[in-house]
């Protein structure tokens, strides 16, 4: 998605993978099985019971190698047969790689059983993983035996010291220590929570409300996208809330009244149902947090972050929002100079919510004379998603393959093979999933499923998935993308990246398997490109005759790069507030309220609609908790990087080398603001990031923001 889903966060404790289910009646061992293209196809099952039979084996196999790790007398432990065999059973498992493969059939398969199947599954493996692996008190007092006795005298890498130390925290932050009537209590709050979650994300997934209206009240709107959308029995053309459809109405058609139904069936997804799902989540949250010691659910989150306390993330919230509201006023002043016809603000001033994009849009168009419509007749998907690849072969000496597959969960999927460009050595497989259909996950994300690692010393190809909701071709017209949707492609093929370079030894730490303040910086870093000329003339061809885009709509485009820049930062921030407050001190929430006061302190001239519920739709209130202000936080990080790299040259294979050795290719195996300062060679700093929003950088309040260092992380072990 765009800036509200990035990738999958993995299990309780279990590492997010992907491995085969075998299409005998016993489960075979995963491990090594993926070494062409047709086993990856293998990776996934086709019934219901493949999956429960799966499940049960995994579950009795994941156990044996935990009784094995405690049965080991404590004078003969070492870091392979305790440690590292608890990474293998997290990162490595058939359990664990089948855990994420649970996870994409329950967010991307069209058959409703196997959907059902896989949504049971992760309970179960969710509940498998509370007990015997993060709250497993006999488990963990062998690995601390370890940890104070042998691992002091024993030779260990770099890699392996910070696994062992990060364990170790975490165990202690899952309570190990504390009383077995309350570790009982906060195992079962966990096993209550996983669940919950699973529902919430369900019930938005599943929610496929649509609105039925007549062809008048679609004004604006071209015969193409006319002719994609379905009918009612009675002729009625029909709405739905996939990301494509939402956005070409709510920016292009002229109708306020559609607007206006279409933006409430979208944002009321999920509602009334995770009303009481999220309140549940967030008392359940609230009790569990003060179990273990914190003051709230945002004060457990966030203590192991980089930005390390609830404290800092709101005075760095509070810093930028003093600046994205004078950048929005600005916007704003500027659009209702020329306000659309039949937009009229309300009694106090404010745009309608469900006019504020078609105005934005109507002004962009008039003043800007850039049509996104139009524009997005140079990005026809599947020349642009070529030219995005050329890219990444590029920066990253790489070379990207399609191969042409079938037999997946749906006939959209297609696959991208690796290679290492300098050595031809396979790196991984990228499964993408790329246009919406009911039941499928809404937005896009990245689904990090077999990890980049080593098993016995032999490399593992890894494997991952992009879904995103891309308009698909009509019989006149190729699926064409808007830069937005460029822009996502970059975003969620940056985290695709960052799992398939970031090998380690430790496959609990390789990829994405790093601080969630610091996931979202490879992915917002290459959204940077596009707003560059020379990558904008690479990627972009017209759909009809083949042409670049000429340099007067380029230059067009690039002076459009600050506009609703202001906006943009003011509802990051808004969300970040939002689940910063859903879980800071209190078991009871009034959400409603909460979200209707945030409202009104953020969005300052857009009017608040009493019937919006989009908390309820909010999936990173369940994987992101309180840690949406991560989106920033890596934002500032990214910008000072892109900026850095744009020095080199955006195509410099050399500095792509660099960027790969000394950031994603590391994984999460070291500390990000060690793996920051070895890469821009000083402590990073927050200009670039103010000028890219179009903020003053030269005042008071920015200075104290540039000047504001980035914290070492509470528990970091450098």
């Amino acid at each position: 998605m765009k800036r509200a889903f990035l990738f999958l966060t993995s299990l309780i404790v279990i590492s997010a993978g992907i491995a085969f289910c075998a299409k005998s009646k016993e489960p075979k061992t995963m491990l090594y099985k993926v070494k062409n293209v047709s086993d990856v196809k293998e990776l996934f099952p086709n019934s219901p019971k493949e999956i429960e039979s799966a499940t049960e084996h995994y579950i009795q196999t994941a156990q044996e190698a935990i009784d094995k790790i405690v049965a080991i007398p404590s004078e003969k432990r070492t870091f392979a047969n305790t440690i590292k065999a608890f990474d293998d059973i997290e990162g490595l498992s058939d359990l664990a790689l089948f855990a994420g493969i649970a996870e994409v059939l329950q967010y991307t398969c069209p058959n409703d059983a196997i959907r059902a199947a896989a949504h049971d599954a992760l309970i179960k493996i969710q509940e498998f993983a509370v007990d015997a692996l993060s709250n497993n008190v006999i488990l963990y007092k062998a690995i601390k035996s370890y940890a104070d006795n042998q691992a002091k005298n024993e030779q260990l890498s770099a890699e392996e010291r910070y696994y062992l130390n990060k364990t170790m925290d975490d165990f202690k932050r899952s309570g190990l220590d504390l009383p077995v009537e309350t570790l009982d209590e906060v195992k079962k709050l966990k096993k209550e929570l996983a669940s919950l979650q699973l529902d919430f994300e369900t019930n938005v997934s599943s929610d496929n409300r649509t609105i039925s209206v007549q062809a008048s009240d679609l004004a604006g709107l071209s015969e193409d996208f006319l002719a994609s959308l379905k009918k009612t029995e009675d002729g009625a053309f029909i709405l739905g809330v996939d990301v494509p459809t939402f956005i070409m109405v709510m920016e292009n058609c002229s109708v306020e009244q559609t607007r206006k139904a279409l933006n409430a069936a979208h944002e009321n997804r999920g509602y009334p149902a995770n009303e009481k799902v999220l309140n549940s989540v967030i008392a359940k949250r609230d009790r569990m947090a003060k179990l273990l010691g914190f003051a709230s659910f945002a004060d457990y989150d966030l203590s192991n972050q980089m930005v390390e306390s609830v404290d800092r993330a709101e005075n760095f919230i509070a810093q930028l929002m003093e600046k994205a509201h004078v950048k929005e006023q600005q916007e704003f002043d500027e659009v209702i100079t020329d306000l659309a016809p039949g937009v009229h603000l309300t009694d106090d001033g404010k745009l309608k919510i469900w006019d504020a994009a078609y105005a934005k849009n109507y002004f962009k168009k008039k003043h800007y004379n850039v049509d996104e419509q139009k524009v997005a007749e140079y990005f026809p998907m599947e020349k642009t998603v070529k030219g995005l690849l050329d890219i990444y072969q590029q920066f990253l000496s790489l070379t990207l393959k399609e191969v042409p597959v079938s037999g997946y969960w749906h006939e959209d999927v297609k696959l991208v093979e690796t290679y290492d460009a300098k050595t031809n050595q396979l790196i991984g497989y990228l499964l993408l999933d790329l246009h919406p259909r009911p039941h499928k996950y809404t937005h896009a994300c990245h689904i990090g499923v077999l990890p980049s690692t080593y098993a016995k010393d032999q490399m593992i190809p890894a494997v991952s998935v992009v879904v995103a909701n891309f308009p698909k071709s009509t019989a006149h017209k190729p699926s064409l993308l808007k830069r937005k949707d460029v822009s996502t492609f970059f975003h969620e093929f940056g985290h695709a990246l960052h799992a398939l370079l970031g090998r380690t030894q430790i496959a609990s730490l390789a990829g994405t398997q790093v601080k969630r303040d610091f996931v979202e910086l490879p992915s917002q870093m290459l959204e940077e490109w596009l707003k560059d000329k020379e990558i904008l003339k690479q990627v972009s061809s017209h759909y009809q005759t083949d042409e670049p885009m000429d340099d007067g709509l380029i230059e067009r485009i690039v002076a459009l790069n600050n506009f609703g820049s202001g906006a943009f930062l003011q509802s990051q921030l808004f969300y970040s507030l939002i689940s910063l407050q859903f879980y800071k001190d209190g078991e009871n929430k009034n959400c409603s309220q909460i979200y209707k006061d945030l409202y009104a302190q953020c969005k300052k001239n857009i009017a608040y609609d009493p019937e919006d519920h989009m908390y309820a739709a909010f999936g990173h209130l369940m994987g992101y908790g309180a840690r949406y202000y991560g989106y920033m936080w890596s934002k500032v990080f990214a910008l000072d990087m892109f900026d850095t790299i744009k020095k080199g040259g955006l195509l410099n294979p050399e500095t792509g080398d660099k960027y790969v050795a000394t950031v994603i290719g590391k994984g999460g195996s070291e500390d990000p603001n060690v793996l920051l300062h070895n890469f821009l060679g000083r402590e990073p700093n927050q200009e670039a990031f103010l000028r890219d929003m179009g903020l003053n950088v030269q005042d008071d309040a920015a200075q104290a923001i540039v000047a504001q260092k980035i914290p070492q992380p509470v528990g970091a072990h450098i």
